[in-house]
């Protein structure tokens, strides 16, 4: 699942620190791929640090429930099929695009029928203190914090996920996250195309997609 889609579960949390665990592994991702932390088990004196973990371990939870749950491996399927025809000749792998395209849909989705608040989400964000972020990373064996901070403030002044509401934006948000791995992933034909095929499937689902929310919030209370 994607940033939003993350927060869904825990949007009436009032603990900025556990929001942000819940999006880390992601944020870290973003920053550099090549970051790779295991604090799944770590205790820590600072209670602020151990809601961190606790939102960490949080994320990982949801991820599992999500990426074997039938609605993902559907949706997945079913979109890379649709994404097939709309990027010939492009070097992007189509299992790629249908896997990444739905949680970009859904956050989307979020978004435009107010499940959530994007502006809360980064209240959250801006609450954490940056000493107790460095003391989380320091504490799960990351070398060099500095490297993610510069990164986190970018991302913090972007508000770049409010952008998600723009359907259009969705299709961008592909783009670049295709570019860490092609260099040049798509034609502006390739865009328009996979636009078309995005705004239909948003459409079909819409009137479903909140059935992936609701299967996994069950599985965590049990």
């Amino acid at each position: 699942m994607n940033f939003l889609s993350h927060y869904y579960f825990d949007r009436d949390a009032t603990d900025c620190y556990f929001t942000l665990g819940t999006v880390l592994p992601d944020l870290l991702k973003n920053a550099d791929k090549t970051i790779i932390l295991h604090p799944e088990k770590l205790v820590h004196s600072n209670p602020n640090v151990n809601s961190v973990i606790a939102g960490w371990n949080k994320h990982l939870l949801v991820d599992k429930y999500f990426h074997t749950a039938d609605f993902f491996l559907h949706h997945s399927h079913a979109l890379k099929k649709l994404l097939v025809p709309a990027i010939v000749g492009s070097p992007v792998k189509p299992f790629f695009l249908g896997h990444i395209g739905v949680e970009l849909i859904l956050d989307n989705l979020l978004i435009t029928t107010n499940k959530i608040s994007v502006d809360d989400f980064y209240s959250h964000l801006d609450s954490c203190e940056t000493d107790t972020i460095n003391e989380f990373l320091a504490f799960a064996g990351m070398k060099n914090p500095g490297v993610f901070s510069k990164f986190y403030e970018s991302f913090k002044q972007s508000r770049y996920l409010a952008t998600y509401a723009n359907l259009g934006q969705v299709t961008y948000a592909l783009k670049r996250i295709c570019m860490r791995v092609w260099r040049d992933p798509f034609t502006p034909e390739h865009e328009t195309a996979m636009s078309e095929v995005i705004l239909s499937y948003r459409e079909g689902l819409l009137d479903s997609f909140m059935q992936i929310y609701e299967e996994i919030g069950a599985k965590i209370k049990h």
